[in-house]
């Protein structure tokens, strides 16, 4: 008999905690009883919540849309007997939720539907989702009678932190993520402790800096180390898409007091940050110096990981990140599979890393990203890894759409991934495909372009587009979407072609003309 879960007065935190520990035990049963088969009853609660600093969401523009990219989670109604629970911070749109619905092969929309079951907060405010579900207890008791059988219920996010614990525990269901307690192994101080435990090579730099006098410290120590050095990087350990890095560009001089003079010209990766501000998230949050490795040639993938209740980890893809800004670090978008001469040092690099986060006790998808560079086309390639995402990230939703579209899986031995059919697929995929021209765009027309222009994925090729965070176009003028070729060269030709179809069917050509 499972107990019922407390109210939130009767929680003090020595309670969350201990209940905690008994959730997590009950998470490895639903592994082995439930996940192993696909026609087993249980219910996915989804709780999509960006739970990062309120002031660094406030950057992110349509930051609360971002809870629309698990709607791939959706795969898991091909099971009759599964059971979903989505809750966001605004109501989805009903043609956004038509759109996903409709394009779930051999699934009744109906039948999918009377097992999804949608809540929302109503509260636009750029909070984390599930800051504002713990503080509404008629909420949470709205996703307790949603709940069939406990027993067989967990709680998906997409990162984990005491909220998403205390959330856990006043439903009474197991986290399927990470245990808070272990989300230091995941900042930028964590992944470099992890890589070395790994023994996986990773830049030159000093970790745990806090102070402007720390970092002063690990400027000059890396110089000197290295007097030919050019560039540094300065990272926040608890940021997120590379908006928390600045590159520092160092002096001739490299004397301290030209140091302090260079910091003074940091670059940002994003235009609101100063130097002031920057140095006093520092102070708060920690963080780290490293050395810009340089390279004639060089590239910035990814591998994407598993780490189940049982300890198992299991890599699910590879991917080339494509970065931009000022910096060059801001995560724009991926394609997939990593290129080829280095796939599979990636993937066991990332095994290493995910071995030493299971022992750890560490449960969660996660990503490692890597710095791969040569002076010399014919030369190997050196990797570094650069960081640990211990969370669900920006290359996690676009194979759960593959995952979603075509019931495929990804093949460990090539790296690819293959639909049933056999065919490899691939793509390329972006949240950020923005433009002034789309702002004032409706779902309703979204939709109706892709359906025009012949954009919308088929069935008979395995090819086509699949978009998400549609609630943004709006307003903000960005949409997210996934472009899958049977070729790395036609998901461009993809990508490109609905690019130029929005823009196309979005350009102002002025007003009519008169009489």
């Amino acid at each position: 008999m499972i107990p019922k879960p407390p109210f939130a007065w009767e929680l003090t935190p020595e309670r969350e905690l201990q209940e905690f520990e008994h959730l997590k035990l009950r998470l490895a049963g639903l592994w082995h009883d439930v996940f192993a088969r696909r026609d087993q009853p249980y219910t996915s609660v989804v709780v999509p919540s960006v739970s990062l600093d309120s002031q660094e969401l406030a950057k992110i523009k349509g930051v609360a849309f971002y809870e629309e990219r698990l709607l791939f989670l959706l795969i898991q109604l091909r099971n009759p007997f599964a059971r979903m629970v989505y809750v966001t911070s605004q109501p989805i749109h009903p043609l956004v939720l038509e759109y996903y619905l409709q394009l779930l092969a051999g699934v009744p929309a109906s039948h999918a539907r009377d097992r999804l079951t949608l809540l929302c907060a109503h509260d636009s405010s750029s909070r984390p989702l599930t800051q504002k579900i713990v503080e509404r207890p008629r909420l949470i008791q709205r996703i307790r009678e949603a709940l069939q059988d406990r027993s067989r219920s967990y709680l998906t996010v997409f990162n984990s932190t005491p909220l998403e614990r205390r959330l856990a525990v006043l439903l009474g269901i197991p986290l399927n993520g990470l245990d808070p307690e272990l989300a230091r192994l995941g900042t930028k101080s964590g992944s470099r402790r992890v890589f070395r435990e790994a023994e996986v090579d990773c830049p030159p730099g000093v970790e745990d800096v806090r102070t402007e006098q720390d970092v002063l410290n690990a400027l000059g120590e890396l110089r000197r180390s290295q007097p030919g050095l050019r560039r540094a990087v300065l990272k926040l350990d608890d940021s997120f898409a590379g908006e928390g890095n600045a590159v520092l560009r160092y002096p001739v001089d490299s004397s301290r007091d030209a140091l302090r003079q260079a910091l003074d010209e940091l670059q940002f990766s994003v235009p609101t940050e100063t130097v002031e501000s920057y140095l006093a998230k520092m102070e708060r949050k920690g963080g780290v110096v490293e050395e810009v490795l340089e390279g004639r040639e060089h590239t910035s993938p990814s591998a994407q990981l598993r780490i189940d209740p049982r300890g198992e980890v299991e890599v699910s893809s590879t991917h080339e990140q494509i970065l931009g800004g000022s910096t060059g670090h801001l995560y724009r978008g991926c394609t997939f599979p990593a290129r080829g001469e280095y796939r599979a040092q990636l993937q066991e690099m990332g095994m290493r890393v995910g071995r030493v986060l299971a022992a750890k006790g560490v449960v969660s998808r996660f990503s490692v990203d890597f710095l791969i560079r040569r002076d010399d086309p014919g030369a190997a390639w050196n990797a570094a890894a650069v960081e640990i995402n211990l969370r669900m990230g920006g290359t996690t939703h676009p194979m759960l759409a593959l995952l979603f579209l075509t019931g495929g899986c990804f093949d460990l031995a090539s790296g690819l991934f293959h639909c049933p059919a056999g065919r490899a697929k691939y793509y390329r995929a972006t949240d950020g495909l923005s433009s002034p021209s789309y702002v004032g765009l409706l779902p309703e027309d979204l939709i109706e372009i892709v359906t025009v222009n012949h954009l919308d994925y088929s069935y008979r090729t395995a090819t086509g587009v699949l978009f998400h965070m549609i609630g943004a176009i709006s307003e903000f003028g960005k949409v997210g979407l996934v472009a899958i070729g049977n070729s790395p060269q036609e998901a461009e030709e993809i990508f490109a072609r609905t690019t130029q179809v929005l823009d196309r069917e979005t350009a102002y050509r002025g007003p009519p003309a008169g009489p």
